[in-house]
């Protein structure tokens, strides 16, 4: 954990880390934390029953699937899923993104499996 943050430039954080599906942490505060992180293809249905979750789509094209709709998410924009709402991100071409969640979120919520990342490094 870091206890003192400077500027974070996110194009060089994103350019440290190549795989998909893997949060890296840049920040810290108030028990939030902000993660960086690439998606290809289709994650996992999930929800969380206690954190909301933040998307900011930093470059790329983000469908976020609910069970009544779907969301396209574009460059420059976000979304944010409430706690409990089950989602599943999808990115047919390779997406950058921001997180922004409390730090006691894992990244496959309630439905586990492969894709989890137990601990996060921070970059």
């Amino acid at each position: 954990m870091q206890t003192e943050q400077k500027r974070v430039n996110l194009a060089e954080k994103f350019s440290l880390f190549t795989d998909h599906w893997h949060p890296r942490i840049v920040g810290e505060l108030n028990g939030q934390q902000v993660k960086l992180a690439k998606l290809k293809g289709e994650f996992v249905w999930h929800h969380h029953e206690e954190e909301d979750e933040l998307f900011l789509v930093v470059k790329g094209k983000l469908l976020m699937k609910f069970r009544d709709r779907d969301e396209v998410v574009n460059e420059g924009e976000l979304i944010i899923v409430p706690r409990g709402v089950e989602h599943c991100p999808v990115a047919e071409e390779e997406v950058h993104i921001l997180l922004f969640e409390p730090a006691s979120t894992v990244n496959t919520g309630t439905a586990g499996g492969e894709k989890t990342v137990e601990k996060l490094e921070w970059i």
